[in-house]
């Protein structure tokens, strides 16, 4: 850590004074050692949903005992697990990020992993080389350091942010449509199942409408939309909760894709 910049930290110190004078003191950053990740185990991982509830994993980590001209630090550490695919040296934009604060461990369950595998995009079934790294920051992500890097094969499961539909169909309703809202939309208006988490639909549009996307004919839910026009997170109401909202329809007429990815709980509207 000796090539790392010093780096000033200044605090304000109220003095007591009668002149009501006040006293600054500075504390310059010398060292710390970046942190030892240490996995529960590096074996191979195959994850199903019938073990989801088991304990998949656990990682520790040591101290990186920030030091500053005036001793250890007292400041608090945030540390980041990170993960991503071998090969993308963490710079996949799909790279995963778990916040852990003033912590020196973590445990993740079978479902906990599945999900950060699955928000990574991974294909489920298949084995993965995937890779976990420790990032460690002071105040307003200052000193980052990084650890060792851990390296686990694993094979997640099909799993979804959003609950497919159960019927595996999808119709889209709503004043954006030629039927209006209606819990029975026809069958111009039903979606092209790409696999069991993903659809979508090409459709035209003009501005100033609303729409959202219904599984079970002549029912309400469940009902799938979003607040956005361009795309966003998919909302949703399986029965019993709060409807999502209507998506608005683009500000330009024309004829768009909407996707539905059930898997990451997305939804995005692509001009055609």
């Amino acid at each position: 850590m000796k090539n790392i910049t010093k780096l000033i930290f200044t605090f304000l110190v109220l003095g007591t004074l009668v002149s009501c004078s006040r006293k600054i003191e500075t504390y310059t950053y010398e060292s710390a050692t970046a942190p030892v990740l240490t996995p529960s185990s590096t074996a191979d991982m195959v994850l199903t949903s019938a073990n989801a509830s088991n304990t998949a994993i656990r990682f520790n980590w040591t101290n990186p005992n920030y030091q500053f001209s005036s001793g250890i630090s007292s400041q608090d550490v945030t540390y980041t697990l990170q993960v991503d695919t071998t090969g993308a040296n963490f710079t996949n934009p799909n790279k995963q990020e778990v916040a852990i604060a003033r912590e020196l461990g973590v445990s993740f369950t079978v479902k906990e992993l599945n999900l950060v595998l699955t928000k990574l995009n991974l294909q489920e079934n298949i084995q993965h080389n995937v890779e976990f790294r420790l990032k460690t920051t002071l105040v307003n992500g200052s000193v980052p350091l990084y650890s060792n890097v851990v390296k686990i094969k694993i094979i997640p499961y099909l799993d979804v942010v959003v609950p497919v539909p159960p019927t595996g169909e999808l119709y889209i309703t709503g004043s954006a449509c030629p039927s209006d809202w209606t819990n029975n939309p026809p069958v111009a208006q039903k979606c092209t199942k790409v696999n069991v988490s993903t659809y979508y639909i090409i459709f035209t549009f003009a501005p100033g409408k609303q729409y959202k996307f219904l599984s079970t004919l002549n029912a309400w839910q469940p009902q799938y939309g979003g607040p956005s026009a361009t795309g966003g997170t998919l909302g949703y109401n399986m029965g019993g909760g709060n409807d999502p909202d209507a998506i608005p329809t683009p500000a330009s007429a024309g004829t768009y894709k909407v996707t539905l990815d059930f898997k990451l709980g997305k939804y995005t509207v692509e001009h055609q």
